[in-house]
């Protein structure tokens, strides 16, 4: 588990970027669960980082931004009882959270017409519709 994290194809944050925090967490765990420190927190300074070129850091930190504070990213993972696990899920975090933030935007999407045919069946059904349920009208006047 220690060494770089890998995020995408390309991306590799180095392990000396990454800040570990370790404390007591509530939930399950027992007697242990007072005495442990499984609680984890990870944090990576991602206005500061190496790992990242420049257009793409400038992506995550735009997209990143609401969950930064003062440039530097922090995840907690508390849900397992024992730390190890806590570490594998905070790392599995982060990477998807980088990687969600440096992906390329989508596809701008063109506007498309429908074709004759298509038009001329959904107006076809609409008839179609408009004449059963007259159909089904009792004429009172």
């Amino acid at each position: 588990m220690p060494g770089p994290l890998l995020v995408g194809g390309s991306v590799v944050i180095p392990d000396a970027e990454l800040a570990w925090r370790f404390s007591r967490s509530s939930g399950p765990g027992g007697q242990g669960v007072n005495t442990t420190d499984s609680r984890v927190e990870l944090s990576f300074d991602l206005a500061a980082t190496t790992a990242l070129s420049p257009p793409l850091k400038a992506r995550a930190l735009e997209r990143l931004a609401p969950r930064l504070v003062e440039g530097v990213l922090t995840i907690a993972a508390s849900e397992y009882r024992s730390q190890l696990r806590n570490r594998e899920a905070a790392r599995a975090r982060l990477a998807h959270a980088i990687a969600q933030a440096i992906a390329p935007p989508p596809k701008s999407r063109r506007a498309t017409k429908p074709s004759r045919r298509v038009a001329e069946r959904r107006l076809a059904a609409k008839r179609h519709r408009s004449e059963l349920k007259r159909l089904r009208r009792a004429d009172d006047a």
